[in-house]
């Protein structure tokens, strides 16, 4: 586990113990659009199951999170990346991406992938680009899975 600090104090930190799981629970529960409404059991089993990165301000509070989820040998899915609204604007999406991609435990993937609705520019700085291939990719979504465990 390790953590990488700037000059001006921020720092990413891959050690799961100083994830805010509450902090980080609220935002992707209520500020997310990818994820509104996850029921906190799915996000318990969500963190327990990806590699983990939180942003920390210079005082240690907790003002960003990613997850990449995979095999750790030849792909990686990048998901859940967020900046608390407060901290956005001071470049800390980069350095957040900067260190997942330079973590030695995630080199020498063969793909990576993420879905976006609008960081597309933010995410083509690192290589990524729409599918070559749309067809040869496949989902199955269930957009409403939240909403239908809540009501049961």
């Amino acid at each position: 586990m390790s953590t990488w600090t700037r000059a001006d104090g921020h720092a990413v930190s891959d050690e799961r113990t100083r994830i805010d799981r509450d902090r980080v629970f609220g935002w992707l529960s209520r500020e997310a659009y990818w994820s509104a409404g996850i029921p906190r059991a799915v996000f318990e089993r969500s963190l327990d199951g990806a590699m983990c990165f939180g942003v920390y301000a210079p005082d240690g509070a907790q003002i960003g999170f990613a997850r990449v989820m995979g095999d750790r040998a030849t792909f990686g899915y990048l998901g859940d990346v967020f900046i608390a609204p407060e901290a956005r604007g001071r470049g800390l999406s980069r350095f957040l991406l900067d260190t997942i991609f330079a973590h030695p435990e995630l080199q020498g993937f063969r793909r990576w992938l993420l879905a976006t609705r609008d960081a597309h520019a933010l995410y083509r700085h690192y290589g990524f680009e729409p599918l070559a291939d749309p067809a040869r990719v496949m989902e199955r979504p269930d957009p409403d899975v939240y909403r239908r465990s809540a009501a049961g």
